[in-house]
């Protein structure tokens, strides 16, 4: 079941922060919607976002994405790249891997 109270509260608060124009109403379901659907939660909390699957992904999807993205951000693939292009892929490939490793402990145990 999906969550709603993010979207009934958010929706109450903008009508009322902007004095009942709908605007404010849109505005709040809008910030509403956005909570409901994790939007505002790092990929820390949730590491099959960093793979853009959810977690009724197959391990075979899981494993599948894992390789597309490392092979797409491993800092090996940009030895003559400027240092700042390098940094970036080894924070990106740093966090590929921690979210990997993060759902295989959580499948396992």
């Amino acid at each position: 079941m999906t969550r709603w109270y993010g979207k009934f509260f958010g929706f109450v608060a903008g009508m009322l922060l902007m004095r009942g124009h709908p605007a404010g109403g849109l505005l709040g379901l809008l910030i509403g919607h956005a909570f409901d659907a994790d939007w505002l939660k790092s990929t820390r909390e949730n590491p099959y976002r960093v793979f853009g699957l959810n977690a009724e992904a197959s391990d075979a999807e899981i494993d599948l994405a894992y390789r597309r993205m490392i092979s797409q951000y491993h800092p090996d693939k940009l030895v003559g790249a400027a240092p700042e292009l390098q940094r970036q892929a080894e924070i990106k490939a740093r966090d590929i891997n921690t979210a990997y490793d993060r759902i295989k402990a959580k499948r396992k145990g």
